[in-house]
């Protein structure tokens, strides 16, 4: 039996473990969840042992898979390293960076900082992936992320850019912003879909039981932003997102006490983050 493994092997364990799940690695990969199947059992059979545990909810490494993506990730890490290395000694800013990013970063903050960068450097050329999804930098999924968490992964470089605040907004003509806080559970509400990693968000909705009130489930902040504009709901939006816009309003609160208590999630720690991987 041949049991040596190639870096394409180690790969695939590391964009299964990353996704935790096969259809989703298949997904992310641009494959299809057959060939994914196929090549994580080649895998397994090499080296004659189980690299994960198969749940309905998933894909869990074992002991020997957590080994077998750990050295994946150190190659994947050392690889990047030394492509970096190779690139830097032409010192004139050129070539393609990818960069992944969310919705409404792009739309209300970012793009006009774009504009300036390819007056400024017009030898790079910007390729964005916008989506809520999670991207890959160890497997370069994209070069940089600009991204609103707490911290960066351990693997991961990160420069706070800012803090995000956050609060309800409805339409003007929606009538919430006349209620007290008190009301807002009889009041149809706007939340992320359980697939989207907003796991702050929907703890706060959960332990005031505004889930429980939710018409309307997204994967987008910016579609959660537009469905609030369409008078759907209310919802919880970043204030950058939704302060300029004259339409929204703000439920009131009902008394002097009540302003103690959170209208929307923490997020004095959550920030935009510009991440990469280690070593670049």
């Amino acid at each position: 039996m041949n049991n040596k493994l190639d870096w394409n092997d180690y790969k695939i364990a590391l964009q299964i473990a990353d996704a935790g799940s096969l259809s989703k690695a298949a997904q992310q990969a641009g494959s299809s969840h057959p060939t994914m199947f196929r090549r994580i059992n080649a895998v397994e059979e090499k080296l004659g042992v189980r690299l994960f545990e198969r749940f309905r909810t998933g894909y869990r490494p074992t002991a020997a898979g957590e080994e077998v993506v750990a050295a994946a990730r150190q190659i994947a890490e050392l690889t990047n390293e030394t492509e970096r290395r190779m690139a830097g000694r032409d010192l004139r800013p050129k070539g393609l960076v990818r960069i992944a990013t969310t919705d409404s970063l792009m739309f209300a903050l970012l793009a006009p900082e774009i504009a300036r960068l390819r007056l400024s450097e017009p030898g790079i050329t910007l390729e964005f992936v916008v989506s809520n999804e999670i991207s890959n930098l160890s497997l370069r999924e994209a070069d940089i992320a600009i991204r609103p968490v707490s911290a960066p992964e351990p693997h991961l470089i990160g420069r706070k850019l800012g803090v995000i605040r956050q609060g309800i907004y409805a339409q003007r003509d929606f009538g919430p912003g006349k209620r007290d806080v008190k009301q807002l559970r009889s009041l149809p509400w706007l939340g992320p879909s359980p697939s989207m990693a907003y796991g702050q968000l929907h703890a706060w909705m959960k332990k005031r039981g505004y889930d429980e009130a939710c018409v309307c489930t997204m994967d987008s902040v910016l579609g959660l932003y537009a469905a609030v504009r369409a008078g759907m709901g209310l919802s919880v939006l970043p204030t950058y997102l939704a302060e300029p816009d004259e339409g929204l309003v703000r439920p009131r609160r009902p008394c002097k006490r009540s302003r103690r208590r959170s209208l929307a999630p923490d997020t004095s720690r959550s920030a935009p983050y510009r991440t990469r991987a280690r070593g670049s």
